[in-house]
């Protein structure tokens, strides 16, 4: 991978963090951020869970913000996500990892592997299985993390 995208991945990925912190307080789910980048770089969507309602997910709010004009930008875009994109779901029957192959995104990025805490998550096996591009970088994750201490041992 170029130092470049190495680095644009990175900065990009601390901005999705970041939008963590707006996340409604909850004791029953994570406090998660996600952008949607097109290939040149335009963001084309952001999210946060709990932006809208309660069981509304990062991942699903910043594919909700995508306009129809730029919908055929996905097909070279990269998600940027705090956490791994989920694939089981207790509060809806389509996980951010259905949404995300829905949706033809073909690179996820994200920074903390979901813990084991409310359900399990395969979610970056499912996505490479289908053939998707996932960057996972930990050294981001307690940057993930924080957001969520309360939830944490």
């Amino acid at each position: 991978m170029s130092e470049f995208r190495e680095s644009r991945d990175r900065a990009l990925l601390e901005q999705a963090i970041g939008l963590a912190w707006r996340c409604p307080p909850s004791e029953t789910a994570f406090s998660v951020g996600a952008m949607v980048v097109a290939d040149d770089g335009t963001v084309l969507g952001t999210g946060w869970s709990r932006r809208g309602d309660l069981h509304e997910h990062a991942e699903e709010a910043a594919l909700a913000d995508v306009g129809e004009a730029d919908r055929g930008l996905l097909a070279t875009a990269t998600i940027y996500t705090s956490l791994e994109p989920c694939s089981t779901r207790a509060s809806r029957p389509v996980t951010c990892t259905q949404h995300i192959l829905r949706a033809g995104i073909p690179r996820v990025v994200f920074a903390w592997r979901e813990p084991d805490l409310f359900v399990d998550c395969v979610g970056a096996e499912t996505l490479r299985a289908a053939g998707r591009e996932v960057l996972e970088l930990a050294e981001l994750a307690g940057a993930a993390r924080e957001p969520n201490a309360h939830l944490l041992p």
